[in-house]
């Protein structure tokens, strides 16, 4: 009976789905993907929004994040994996940079 149970176990986990869909995951990751989610600054869908309204000299200014949810995969890679502006740098893995690309330009999320 126990290597029965043993066998049905080992079955049931090579043919078990993954706990969670890729569009579950990618939304995770655009909410918190390090201490600093997207969601913050590029809105819930990525739409871009203001971060910050300031004075300067003066001046009413504005501190935007861009829309990214209309941004060819290329640009979005080379965004993620070389920001010199006011984005924080992330480290993620290209699977994750994929998995947000997913999560921005979804159907599913417009």
């Amino acid at each position: 009976m126990r290597v029965f149970v043993c066998v049905l176990l080992l079955f049931v986990s090579l043919k078990a789905e993954d706990f969670i869909t890729k569009m579950e995951y990618a939304k995770m990751l655009y909410s918190n993907p390090r201490g600093i989610g997207c969601i913050l600054c590029h809105g819930p869908k990525g739409e871009g929004m203001i971060i910050a309204k300031y004075k300067h000299k003066g001046k009413n200014m504005e501190l935007k994040a861009p829309a990214i949810n209309s941004l060819s995969r290329e640009r979005f890679f080379k965004a993620l994996k070389g920001s010199d502006s006011v984005m924080p740098k992330y480290f993620l893995t290209n699977d994750e940079i994929e998995a947000l690309y997913f999560y921005v330009t979804s159907e599913v999320n417009r």
